[in-house]
């Protein structure tokens, strides 16, 4: 069974998971500065969804099947979408990196390398660092690493991350102080890569897990909950990243759903939702509810995720929606290849057309979604 995954271009998100010191940043969108039109804005996203998606369902459909035992972990990331700005070490130096719901490892390149991607910040050297240190393979946060990414045939832990887009990271567990805005935070546990590569690493230094695991950061700072503010990707400003005290569920208007737990051990960092169903206008799709449904091996089931532009869905929801439209929207089909949409209309001067919206109603709550 596929998965769907959800992704919301303008949207404020509260993650619930126990209470820490607030601490806001700004997350900036990898095109937000490189003054392109809406043309290649909308181009660039969606190649970016697909190599996502494709990369999110190769890992779900591996971690389904194997085992619980010697397996390596489920490969997460594939294409970046919004950024960070952090500061690390004693003394610190700046560093941007990606913000990740999709992965729990906090990592990023060290000195000396053996083999590193181009960065324009330099490089961070924890021989510079007061405040850097090893972490023994008998930690928690090493322990926290699938035996198949880990490897402590001496005291130190050794680690190897590999994804679906064929990126890598491998190199020692540590802690460092970070500094998130304003607050320095010690002893956050990180990859300290000295070989690594990312396909498209758009200016990162590495990435920042936000996903359920041990080793997340938002795990690691006990934050109980974090949220965020995604403005369009169209947009040149950035949006708030709120962890701890400072996330917050208020105002008339707000809404909320529940997350869902996979049961498959092998996926439980991936944040799900309980998608009820798809409508377009006032037509609820007659699509089974055995398409959205989260199964006991874990397989299919919703997840909300930063990294996915737009929203991917199972074939037969697609389709259904895909025909749901066509039939709304009296305007002719157009040629849809600059974009990389699967399904465009013509918008002549003067036109009335329809222009339905389309609804992903949540468990307790229904949140519209504008069409795309």
């Amino acid at each position: 069974m596929a998965h769907i995954f959800l992704s919301l271009a303008i949207v404020c998100l509260l993650f619930q998971l126990s209470a820490a010191t607030g601490i806001r940043l700004q997350l900036t969108h990898v095109d937000a500065k490189l003054n392109l039109t809406k043309t290649e804005l909308s181009r660039r996203a969606v190649e970016r969804t697909r190599l996502r998606v494709a990369s999110l369902s190769s890992s779900l459909a591996a971690s389904t099947t194997a085992s619980t035992g010697n397996v390596q972990a489920p490969l997460h990331w594939a294409q970046v979408s919004y950024q960070i700005d952090i500061a690390v070490g004693t003394p610190s130096i700046p560093l941007t990196v990606i913000a990740d719901t999709g992965s729990d490892l906090v990592w990023m390149q060290c000195a000396p390398c053996q083999y590193c991607f181009r960065q324009p910040n330099d490089i961070y050297d924890p021989s510079k660092s007061n405040t850097f240190s090893k972490l023994e393979c008998s930690s928690s946060l090493c322990q926290s690493l699938p035996s198949g990414n880990r490897n402590c045939d001496g005291t130190d832990c050794e680690y190897f991350y590999s994804y679906a887009d064929k990126s890598y990271t491998t190199g020692l567990l540590a802690s460092e102080t970070f500094t998130f805005g304003s607050v320095l935070v010690p002893g956050v546990g990180f990859g300290c890569g000295r070989m690594n590569s990312l396909s498209n690493s758009d200016g990162s230094a590495g990435i920042v897990g936000l996903a359920r695991g041990p080793l997340s950061l938002v795990s690691q700072l006990g934050a109980g909950k974090f949220s965020y503010c995604l403005t369009s990707f169209g947009e040149s400003s950035s949006s708030p990243l709120l962890i701890g005290s400072l996330a917050s569920l208020s105002g008339a208007a707000a809404q909320s759903t529940p997350l869902v737990q996979n049961p498959n051990p092998n996926m439980k960092s991936f944040y799900y939702l309980s998608l009820q169903g798809i409508s377009v206008g006032t037509t609820l799709l007659p699509i089974p509810s055995s398409v959205f449904a989260l199964n006991s091996d874990g397989s299919g089931g919703t997840i909300i995720d930063s990294g996915t532009t737009y929203t991917g869905l199972q074939h037969e929801a697609y389709e259904a929606v895909k025909q749901e439209f066509q039939s709304q929207v009296d305007l002719p089909v157009a040629d849809g290849s600059r974009t990389g949409f699967d399904l465009c209309f013509s918008y002549p001067s003067g036109a009335s057309g329809v222009d339905p919206e389309a609804r992903l109603p949540l468990r307790r709550r229904g949140h519209g979604v504008p069409a795309a």
